[in-house]
C-alpha cells in the first residue's frame, strides 16, 4: 500500500488535473474520478463509488466539490481533493471575469462552448449507461425495479428529482435496517 502523503499527492494531482480539462459540470467530473479511482488506481470498488455519487448528488452545493470531498474523505484526504478541484475553476472565472468583455461577443469562444456541449452529452451518456449497467448487472429486483421507477418518474411523469432522491434514501434506509436485523438474527 502506498504512504499516506503519495496518496495525498496523487490525489490532489488528480483532482486537480481532473477539474482542470473537465467541462460540463460535476456530472462529468465525477465520471472521470470514477475512471481515475476505481478503475486506474483502484482506491475504491465501484459500487462503493456508486454510493459516494449519491452523497454528492444529495448534499447541497456543486456536486464536483461534493464528489471530491466524499472521495477525498474515503481515501483520508478531503482537504487535498477539494483544493485540487477548486483550484482550476476559480482560476478560469478570474481570468473570463477580467477578459469578459472580449470572450463575450467572440465567435470562435461561441463556437467552441456549443462544441463542447455535445462532448460533455456524450460523457454523461456514457456515465449513465456504465452505472445503470452495474445495477443491472448485480440482478438485485429491487434495485431494478427503483432504477426503472426513479426513471420514469424523472423523465415522464416529471416529479421532481428532490422527492426521487428522498424516497430512494428511504428505501435504502429501510432496507439496510432490514438487511442488519435479518443478519443479527
Amino acid at each position: 500500500m502506498e504512504s499516506k502523503s503519495k496518496v495525498l499527492q496523487k490525489l490532489f494531482l488528480s483532482t486537480l488535473y481532473l477539474s482542470a480539462f473537465t467541462f460540463g459540470g460535476g456530472y462529468v467530473i465525477v465520471t472521470l474520478m470514477k475512471k481515475k479511482f476505481v478503475d486506474e488506481y483502484h482506491w475504491i470498488e465501484e459500487n462503493e463509488m456508486l454510493d459516494l455519487v449519491a452523497i454528492a448528488q444529495s448534499s447541497p452545493g456543486p456536486i464536483a466539490v461534493n464528489g471530491a470531498i466524499v472521495v477525498g474523505y474515503k481515501l483520508a484526504g478531503a482537504l487535498a481533493a477539494i483544493i485540487g478541484t477548486i483550484i482550476p475553476p476559480f482560476l478560469i472565472i478570474s481570468v473570463i471575469s477580467v477578459c469578459y468583455q472580449a470572450f463575450r461577443d467572440n465567435f470562435f469562444v461561441s463556437q467552441m462552448l456549443e462544441g463542447m456541449q455535445a462532448g460533455v452529452g456524450a460523457v454523461i451518456a456514457s456515465v449513465t449507461y456504465e452505472m445503470g449497467a452495474g445495477v443491472v448487472k448485480e440482478k438485485d429486483p429491487l434495485s431494478l425495479v427503483i432504477l426503472v421507477c426513479a426513471f420514469a418518474a424523472a423523465c415522464f411523469f416529471k416529479v421532481n428529482v428532490i422527492y426521487i432522491v428522498l424516497v430512494c434514501g428511504a428505501i435504502g434506509a429501510v432496507r439496510t435496517i432490514l438487511a442488519k436485523r435479518r443478519g443479527a438474527k
